[in-house]
């Protein structure tokens, strides 16, 4: 293994189960006020929980719960309508 070559973070998407490269995904986080977000940046303190950016996998986590029960707490609903607008938006 050489210098130039670094290794990719890799974290699993709780919809499908699949393990990605961490920046292909879309991070959820609690922060330790309890309260919970979308991190963007992926630089937010607290604990994240991440899905692929896909539709399909949303509707998996949601259907499972499985967002809640990584991040601890029971998410909002507002939560999930602003992941949907921004893969709607492809971001």
């Amino acid at each position: 293994m050489g210098l130039a070559e670094k290794k990719i973070p890799q974290r699993q998407c709780v919809g499908c189960r699949t393990m990605k490269p961490k920046r292909e995904l879309v991070r959820v986080v609690r922060s330790p006020e309890g309260e919970v977000s979308i991190d963007a940046r992926g630089k937010k303190p607290g604990r994240g929980a991440y899905v692929c950016p896909s539709a399909e996998c949303l509707k998996k986590a949601v259907r499972s719960r499985a967002l809640g029960r990584a991040l601890g707490v029971e998410i909002p609903e507002e939560i999930y309508d602003t992941l949907r607008a921004q893969l709607e938006a492809g971001e």
